[in-house]
């Protein structure tokens, strides 16, 4: 089990302290998918008050999919946005204007799920068969990149389109063969599922880029950036805050989002926590996007998926509104 995170002397300084706000701005923030476990520090950073202190008068959209996100923040008709990582390199070759400023999975959070009575047992399997998920997913952009490494053709399945409150209920039907989730949600098709569920978490199938990340559209960013340093350092420090002590904050989640159960919200962020953890989360800092990673998940989206354009990766992703001194422990 991951241990808690080391907090800085920084976080408790006077940066953050209840003073009362001047301006606030109003700052748009769109979710890769509708609210889960996953998000609860951006709403225990909203219910405490930590953005508003900041002057930001943050409204949190839910999302439908990492690529409208995506597509949304590059677009520059929502400033603010959460993504799959390698879905923005794609979208960055096709001309999407946005920069990622802090990364929440450093390990990626896709995986693929079937039942073991259909005989599925490898992604070699999956040719000739019905995917279903999202149109927006962004597990559809990666998909390429996984078929490939694992050596099948990636047309040799038929995506089929199904809401994501669906896919259980599809997959159990057998109108679908396998369907992709993020791993925070295991645990819901464990439950579903039981002895037959058949899966395969992508990063230990030849395939670990970086997962979500908060995105901002560039050139909002370039008018913006003592705003925007002062949103990363309190989503960090809210992620912090989770990790550390997650109750309050996947309480906050489910307060501001009724139809949520608090107890599966608590075992979803049990598992982000998993997925947040990697050496440089833990050596260097929380959020971080490490340079040779990044190069690397560049040259697999190239070789694999493809870029109409490329470009210096450099330019898709900064860290210089981090706190180094908050970090994952060792």
């Amino acid at each position: 089990m991951i241990r808690r995170i080391a907090l800085g002397a920084a976080l408790a300084a006077a940066t953050f302290a209840a003073t009362p706000a001047l301006a606030q701005q109003k700052v748009d923030f769109v979710l890769n998918w509708v609210p889960g476990g996953d998000h609860a520090p951006y709403y225990y950073a909203k219910k405490m008050g930590w953005y508003s202190q900041a002057s930001i008068d943050l409204q949190i959209e839910p999302g439908k999919g990492s690529a409208l996100a995506t597509q949304r923040v590059g677009a520059g008709s929502t400033p603010i946005g959460l993504a799959d990582m390698a879905g923005v390199l794609v979208a960055k070759g096709k001309g999407a204007d946005t920069v990622a400023v802090f990364n929440v999975y450093a390990n990626s959070p896709q995986g693929l799920y079937w039942l073991k009575s259909s005989g599925i047992q490898t992604v070699k399997d999956l040719a000739g068969k019905k995917i279903g998920n999202p149109a927006a997913d962004g597990a559809r952009v990666m998909w390429p990149a996984l078929a490939k490494a694992n050596g099948i053709d990636p047309k040799s399945v038929t995506w089929v389109n199904i809401d994501a409150n669906g896919k259980l209920a599809a997959l159990k039907a057998k109108s679908i063969d396998a369907t992709t989730s993020f791993y925070n949600l295991h645990h819901v098709f464990e439950r579903e599922l039981g002895a037959d569920m058949g899966f395969l978490a992508w990063r230990d199938a030849g395939l670990n880029p970086y997962g979500n990340s908060v995105i901002v559209n560039a050139r909002w960013l370039a008018d913006n950036k003592p705003l925007v340093d002062k949103f990363v350092k309190v989503t960090q420090r809210a992620f912090a805050a989770c990790v550390k002590e997650p109750r309050p904050c996947v309480q906050a989640l489910v307060d501001a989002n009724g139809a949520l159960k608090f107890d599966n919200e608590l075992e979803n962020w049990g598992l982000v926590e998993k997925l947040m953890s990697d050496k440089f989360s833990r050596e260097v800092a929380l959020g971080i996007h490490d340079d040779a990673r990044m190069a690397s998940d560049y040259e697999l989206v190239r070789e694999y998926i493809g870029l109409d354009k490329t470009f210096d990766v450099k330019t898709v992703y900064t860290n210089e509104f981090l706190d180094r001194s908050v970090k994952m422990s060792k």
